[in-house]
């Protein structure tokens, strides 16, 4: 027996004023209802919410098999106009092709029975026939503020948001588009797409074109704030404004706020807010409980935690599952390991533990603490329960073993996962991947990252970390160097002793090049490198000979290099680097507070010398020295001036080296 639900044709927030935003109970004309999308009427006290309910396989033909109830309980017989339309809309919800059926009974229907069509298929989560019978009402005007609404609210669920947007900047009159119940759909289709920037852009745009808000509307916007790394501000920033404007925050309000700073591991102002909400005199229920509960979590603080939880039993409440667990998160992380394990039992005797989470939560602590085997324990015994599980546990297990070097159980433990399960997440795949790397198992590692190409999930940090470690272990460092930059160019942060590990590698590999690529995706991160790395990069691109990057480095870097390294630099780039760039070189090392060394200076003029073509480079060369307190040893001046002749400036050369006798 299937059971339809007949809303009531006012929408679910109505107006402040005297009218409701309603469908009408009889169709306008169709010159009355010319760009016009909703029908507003005056509110009536005689609405009614009907529930219908009728067979999902045959319905009687003579008569109607569905009973219409009044909300109040009382029976109220339908008139044969509303038992003609009830019938239409089951008949069209019932309907293989219900397109057909639509068509054929169109003149039987009304705005709120093309509403209760809607919500069915929204609800039946067919979205594709949500959107083709939106459309359908749209072009014949049979629409309302509740079509818009749960059309919104449907596109929000599918993640639609293009199709949302799209509709909602169509709407033409203003009281609509700016109708509250319409526009707190559409923002909370844009936080379940996640894009919270976005929706506070469009809630100021919203309220610029004269959106009034309500309290629901602060309700879903501060919902988002709980997923956002500045939230909490932001969440002050909301209840300031929805102060301002007269509302009064209440029980749901007040609950996000805990849920908020949980969140954002704010304990102290979850406590102001529990306390302002007492003063108030709301009366917290177990959600409020909870959410402060996970509040004391972040820092195991259990004499709070009970404290809460004895407040709560005695206001009457009785911990259900999630406080219990959640008090369980508080042990753990608090570092109380029997009074975790009592309350473990506790939960398995409620009932509680029908899953793996209150397992895994000790199990975990027990693991980062070193006690591997304590934690095998209750691994063995979830399984010998054959408690539900989802595989989180055997993550927690295969990590633990991989952290304690027992590579061997780590590897049984992963193979036994892919036989048991067939579903993996980014979290799965990398510890699965962390015990094939760290076992030597290339075959399975190539597996995992192939099955992660199948399944179209993308690698994050941890991921190339593992694989960088892994490739760098097995001294396959063109593998490594391919990770990184595949990294690098998915915006993740490079890792400092990673990448220093691998510069020198690929130095030594006689990879240059991409030592020095690696070098600059380092350089160029949000972090500081270490002052180290600059100097063994020189030195790498000096031994390779890759002189104008060397150049680059010493620039850049010069107060962190060694004196050795600069020397053997400038030696080296004036018996081989690009002879346009030895002057450039020169003042730099001069800029970086390096004396030059009169040999350096001896190789620089033997190669201009050698170079006639290059006689301005060595007359600026000489005219700067003397500037600059340099001096020409006996060997370049004779040099020089065997050699004058070959520059055609025989007589400027004599007369720079007679100022510098003078000098």
């Amino acid at each position: 027996m299937e059971v339809f639900a007949l809303s009531p044709p006012v929408p679910v927030f109505p107006s402040r004023h005297s009218s409701l935003s309603v469908a009408a109970t009889t169709s306008l004309p169709a010159g009355a209802r010319k760009n016009q999308r909703v029908i507003r009427v005056p509110a009536s006290s005689g609405t009614d919410r009907y529930h219908i309910s009728g067979s999902g396989a045959s319905r009687s033909s003579q008569s109607s098999s569905l009973d219409v109830t009044k909300t109040d309980g009382k029976r109220n017989p339908a008139t044969p106009v509303n038992s003609s339309r009830q019938d239409a809309v089951a008949e069209v919800i019932q309907s293989p092709d219900w397109v057909s059926a639509l068509s054929r009974l169109e003149t039987k229907l009304q705005v709120q029975d093309l509403n209760i069509i809607l919500r069915f298929f929204g609800k039946s989560k067919r979205w594709q026939d949500v959107s083709q019978l939106f459309n359908w009402m749209q072009e014949r005007e049979m629409t309302n503020i509740a079509s818009y609404s749960s059309f919104m609210k449907y596109m929000g669920e599918s993640r639609n948001l293009i199709r949302a947007l799209h509709v909602y900047s169509s709407i033409e009159d203003e009281s609509t588009r700016n109708n509250v119940s319409i526009c707190n759909s559409l923002l909370g289709c844009m936080l379940k797409d996640r894009k919270f920037e976005s929706c506070i852009k469009m809630f100021n745009q919203m309220k610029e074109n004269g959106l009034v808000p309500d309290l629901f509307t602060y309700s879903i916007l501060l919902a988002g704030c709980a997923k956002v790394e500045h939230g909490y501000s932001q969440a002050l920033e909301l209840v300031e404004e929805l102060e301002s404007r007269g509302l009064h925050m209440d029980n749901v309000i007040y609950g996000t706020l805990l849920a908020i700073c949980a969140s954002h591991n704010l304990c102290e102002e979850a406590e102001r807010f529990f306390q302002q909400m007492n003063a108030e005199g709301l009366s917290p229920n177990l959600f409020h409980y909870s959410s402060l509960l996970n509040a004391y979590s972040v820092d195991g603080d259990h004499k709070k935690a009970d404290e809460i939880v004895k407040s709560m039993k005695s206001a009457g409440l009785v911990p259900n599952k999630v406080i219990l667990t959640t008090l369980l998160k508080v042990y753990v992380r608090g570092g109380l390991l029997e009074r975790s394990r009592e309350l473990l039992i506790d939960l398995e005797n409620l009932g509680y533990a029908e899953d793996e989470i209150p397992f895994c939560l000790v199990m975990d602590n027990l693991a980062k603490k070193g006690d591997v085997r304590e934690a095998k324990a209750i691994f063995d015994k979830m399984k010998e329960k054959k408690i539900k599980s989802d595989g989180y546990s055997y993550s927690i297990m295969i990590s633990a073993f991989c952290r304690n070097g027992q590579l061997k159980e780590a590897k049984e433990l992963a193979r036994e996962y892919e036989t048991i399960y067939d579903k993996y997440d980014l979290v799965m795949l990398n510890t699965l991947l962390r015990a094939y790397c760290n076992a030597g198992e290339m075959e399975n590692v190539m597996q995992m990252l192939r099955k992660m190409d199948a399944l179209k999930i993308s690698p994050d940090w941890n991921t190339f970390q593992i694989l960088v470690k892994y490739f760098l272990k097995e001294k396959l460092y063109h593998l490594a160097y391919q990770t990184v930059e595949d990294m690098h160019s998915k915006g993740h942060q490079v890792g400092e002793e990673l990448c220093s590990s691998l510069i020198l590698e690929l130095g030594k590999s006689g990879a240059p090049s991409e030592a020095f690529s690696v070098y600059n995706m380092l350089r160029y991160s949000k972090t500081t490198p270490r002052k180290s790395i600059h100097e063994k990069m020189l030195n790498i691109l000096i031994g390779a000979k890759l002189f104008k990057n060397a150049y680059v480095v010493m620039k850049d870097n010069a107060e962190d290099i060694s004196a050795p390294s600069l020397d053997k630099f400038a030696f080296s780039f004036m018996q081989a680097g690009n002879i346009n760039m030895i002057n450039d070189v020169v003042k730099a090392l001069h800029r970086c507070g390096r004396k030059i060394d009169e040999e350096v200076l001896h190789i620089a003029i033997s190669r201009y010398i050698a170079r006639p073509e290059k006689e301005e480079l060595l007359l600026h060369l000489l005219k700067w020295m003397p500037g600059q307190g340099y001096t020409l040893n006996s060997s370049s001046r004779d040099l020089l001036l065997k050699n004058s002749h070959l520059f055609g400036q025989r007589q400027l050369i004599a007369e720079i080296l007679a100022q510098r006798n003078q000098g």
